[in-house]
């Protein structure tokens, strides 16, 4: 999650300064075909309420209509969400955060946010799950779209967490960014390397994408993001070349629903069954290593990225009570 953060506001600072169900088991689909029908199930109440549940319910319907999303990264995210929530559910709390940072904007309307953080219990492996959305106005008058959702395990288990994310600032580009970040070195735990990165096939994936004509490797500016993804990290940009008229679906349209979304599936479910559900579990010299290292990942999120852009984006005051909140669920 942290490294999810770290490189959409590293994306986004970029464009800003260059103008120019109960179990624990989920049934992974078959490669060649993936269901983009999944729908979220969402449960509001009719009548105002301030109950904890209901602000959850609200919250979550605002964040899974994924508004300036295209139709087909709208269809990735419901899909992916809903397959991650219904697969967890009975390991997550609703989401407590206040309803002003589950959706936010800035003063003068040019840049909106929803944010979701659903905390696992204490029973189980999950430490939390985020999902967001950040559509912003570009002086170029372009609009930034980034949508996400990762997953942090707890100290428990040492096996991966979850990464997606979709950046898009026109109609023809696409940056994907899709991963199960490592929590141990592979060079000193080879065997960590084969369990969830050689057996579970995963660069497989990376190599289908790339066999794409429009799709290219993406190399981040950032060498703490490329130092901290895994070496089987799927991290592409999709180019195409022409728009169409209102309506009409497009190249990238294409590439998404019938490339980026079956392979985003099959990820996520590798990740569910390898690691939120199937992940191993250690001792308690283990659980004092991964917890200093996912704490220095957390506080490096807000100390090199958030806590500039943030600011720069939604204005001081907003910022400051995004990133209280999040601060909060990091060192919980």
């Amino acid at each position: 999650m942290a490294v999810n953060h770290l490189c959409q506001w590293q994306y986004l600072r970029f464009q800003l300064s260059h103008p120019s169900a109960s179990a624990c088991r989920y049934l992974s689909p078959s490669r060649s075909k993936s269901s983009t029908s999944s729908t979220a199930k969402v449960n509001c109440s009719a009548a105002p309420s301030s109950s904890p549940m209901d602000s959850h319910n609200e919250g979550r319907k605002k964040f899974m209509e994924f508004p300036y999303a295209s139709g087909p990264v709208r269809q990735l995210m419901v899909d992916l969400v809903s397959t991650v929530e219904n697969t967890l559910d009975s390991q997550l709390l609703p989401c407590t955060l206040p309803p002003d940072v589950q959706y936010y904007e800035n003063q003068n309307g040019t840049a909106q946010a929803s944010l979701q953080i659903r905390s696992g219990l204490k029973s189980s492996l999950i430490d939390f799950i985020l999902g967001s959305w950040v559509h912003s106005e570009l002086p170029t008058g372009a609009a930034l779209n980034i949508t996400s959702l990762s997953a942090y395990l707890n100290s428990s288990t040492d096996a991966p967490n979850l990464l997606i994310e979709l950046i898009q600032s026109s109609p023809t580009s696409l940056v994907l960014i899709l991963d199960l970040p490592p929590r141990k070195d592979l060079v000193l735990h080879p065997d960590y390397l084969h369990t969830f990165y050689e057996s579970t096939r995963l660069d497989e994936y990376r190599q289908m994408l790339e066999k794409v004509p429009e799709v290219r490797p993406y190399f981040s500016s950032s060498l703490y993001l490329r130092c901290v993804v895994s070496p089987s990290a799927i991290m592409v940009r999709v180019d195409t070349e022409t728009e169409t008229g209102a309506g009409e679906s497009t190249r990238l349209d294409y590439i998404i629903t019938n490339h980026v979304h079956p392979v985003a599936k099959q990820v996520i479910g590798i990740w569910l069954n390898q690691c939120a559900c199937g992940g191993r579990h250690l001792g308690e010299s283990d659980k004092a290593y991964l917890e200093k290292r996912d704490g220095l990942i957390k506080n490096k999120t807000i100390e090199i990225d958030l806590g500039s852009s943030f600011p720069r984006l939604f204005g001081p005051q907003v910022a400051s009570r995004v990133l209280g909140e999040i601060q909060k669920v990091f060192t919980a």
